[in-house]
């Protein structure tokens, strides 16, 4: 059976391009993956940051073990009580909608972005860490420009990104920064200089650690020394489901993605499949619109790592003289329980996935963007994939749907046969005018080629 070729998925050609390098630099899987993800915290601002969290999925091909490491951001508080209160609310309109979210000091967890980088490499990387961080490095005394996608995210989200400080960056003299402009953050390149040199560390028990503490109490948070020093990247369970014939391995999310393949009717012939996977994908929660990326990547070993990370919307909150917007899962209503313990792990939709054939070998590396949508874009992918017998770049670019309580979003040019199956098993169905980021931000390498998402400016590149 064919194997799947070396290559890098991401949502920036920029980030692309130094996982690539990384690759052809004799690097793992792991290594490319790192550089990418690092140079998704210089390219990818308006989606991620290293004062943000992220999963990653491990595929080694030598012993079939599929790993799973949870490095999201953690409750704050074990030094004093967290104070709610002093967030600031923003409208981010989306489908026209407003959406309240909460950013500002209160709302920042502590980050998990370095820690797990570094993490990941140490279990899975071969070249000397500086030599991964080096891209992103690049990239960062540069800038890079932004995408046409990244611009409609901007604009989107641009009440909490163009926050504070964020407005001399995302919105100088008062406009939106717009596709194929420049993208710079003065400091970033003193930050990853001094990740290179110190490792990890220096965000937790170094001097940048100190920095993050006084940056988010000053702004109304209570990250404290005990938070950074006791956070701890975690090796999470790895859940499994069949689909046609093949292994998805992937941790358990906060939609199940795992349990809703497994629930995925047993005739996935269309158009009559449609009602069945609208039911086992029905979201009854809230649509939020959510601030994420992946990457993914495969070496030539047939080993994959794929990694997703994000901001929340980002706090507004910076590291001074870093380039460093700080994350705000806290503001995130949806993510929040009752019962947030001090130095908990706060729930996610992320989902990084591998899928292997019939013999044990890869045949799938794969993630998304899109919180609630994840799960959604990555079924209808893999459906795509290994069902429909589409390319991995078709698969990923075709109109997808999301189903909400009773209701079905569908992007332009969804199957009109599908539809009708859809409207007779009594779902309403609201149809958008183009195909939209909403529907969440697949990349993916596999044994049909490599693709990034056109909802967020995607690439993918084979060694």
């Amino acid at each position: 059976m064919k194997s799947v070729a070396a290559g890098v998925a991401a949502s920036h050609p920029a980030t692309a391009r130094a996982g690539l390098r990384i690759l052809e630099s004799g690097g793992t899987a792991a290594d490319a993956a790192v550089a990418a993800v690092l140079a998704c915290c210089v390219a990818e601002t308006v989606y991620t940051g290293l004062g943000g969290g992220g999963f990653a999925t491990f595929f080694d091909a030598g012993s079939g073990e599929v790993t799973c490491l949870d490095f999201f951001v953690a409750v704050p508080g074990l030094d004093r009580d967290r104070d709610a209160s002093a967030m600031v609310a923003v409208d981010v309109f989306f489908g026209g909608l407003p959406q309240i979210y909460s950013i500002g000091g209160a709302s920042v967890a502590v980050p998990g972005v370095p820690a797990g980088l570094g993490e990941v490499h140490r279990r899975w990387g071969r070249l000397p860490w500086p030599e991964v961080v080096a891209p992103a490095a690049g990239l960062a005394r540069t800038g890079v420009l932004l995408p046409d996608a990244h611009a409609r995210t901007l604009e989107s989200c641009a009440p909490a990104l163009a926050y504070g400080e964020g407005a001399a960056l995302y919105q100088p003299g008062g406009r939106l920064l717009q596709g194929d402009e420049l993208l710079f953050h003065p400091g970033l390149a003193t930050a990853m200089d001094a990740l290179a040199a110190d490792g990890p560390e220096v965000f937790y028990t170094g001097e940048y650690g100190k920095l993050l503490i006084d940056t988010v109490r000053e702004a109304g948070g209570n990250i404290g020394p005990a938070d950074l020093a006791s956070y701890r990247v975690e090796s999470v369970p790895v859940e499994h489901a069949s689909l046609a014939g093949y292994q998805v391995h992937a941790r358990r999310d906060l939609n199940r993605t795992v349990d809703t393949i497994g629930a995925l009717p047993a005739d996935l012939s269309r158009p009559s499949r449609a009602p069945g996977v609208a039911t086992a994908l029905v979201n009854r929660g809230r649509q939020r619109l959510g601030d994420t990326t992946n990457v993914s990547v495969v070496d030539g070993a047939g080993n994959a790592c794929v990694i997703t990370t994000t901001l929340g919307l980002g706090a507004g909150v910076w590291l001074p003289g870093l380039g460093i917007n700080l994350n705000s899962m806290l503001g995130e209503g949806e993510l929040l329980t009752e019962d947030l313990v001090p130095g908990q792990r706060m729930s996610s939709y992320m989902c990084p996935l591998v899928v292997t054939g019939p013999d044990g070998d890869l045949a799938v590396a794969a993630g998304s963007a899109g919180a609630s949508r994840i799960r959604t874009a990555l079924v209808d992918t893999l459906l795509g994939v290994l069902v429909d017998g589409l390319g991995v770049p078709e698969a990923i670019a075709r109109p997808r749907f999301h189903a909400v309580e009773d209701t079905v979003h569908v992007e332009a040019g969804y199957p009109d046969a599908e539809l009708a199956e859809l409207t007779g098993e009594g779902w309403q169905i609201v149809e958008w005018p183009e195909i939209n980021h909403y529907f969440g931000g697949v990349t993916a390498v596999g044994r049909t080629g490599a693709a990034g998402d056109p909802r967020r400016g995607g690439v993918g590149l084979l060694l």
